[in-house]
Order: structure tokens, then C-alpha cells, then sequence
């Protein structure tokens, strides 16, 4: 029951836009992605 409810719920925020949730993952994703970017690039140039 506990899944339908917050698939439920979840479709009517989507209904509305955005929610904050969803505001919140979009923040963290990016966040975590420009964070590692140069991280990564800087591990590539010390490899080659």
C-alpha cells in the first residue's frame, strides 16, 4: 500500500510543476556533478 501512496502522491506534485523535492535532487545532482567534474579532469591530465 505504501508504494501506490507515494506514487500517488508523487504524480500530484508533478501535477503542480515543480516540488520542492524534486527543487532539492535537481540541487544535489548538480552539485555532485560540479564537484567531481574537476576531479576528474585533473585525475585524467595526471594519468596522460
Amino acid at each position: 500500500m505504501n508504494n501506490q501512496n507515494d506514487a500517488a502522491s508523487h504524480y500530484d506534485a508533478g501535477q503542480q510543476g515543480f516540488s520542492t523535492e524534486d527543487i532539492i535532487w535537481a540541487i544535489g545532482i548538480w552539485t555532485v556533478i560540479l564537484t567531481l567534474s574537476p576531479v576528474i579532469v585533473f585525475y585524467m591530465l595526471m594519468i596522460a
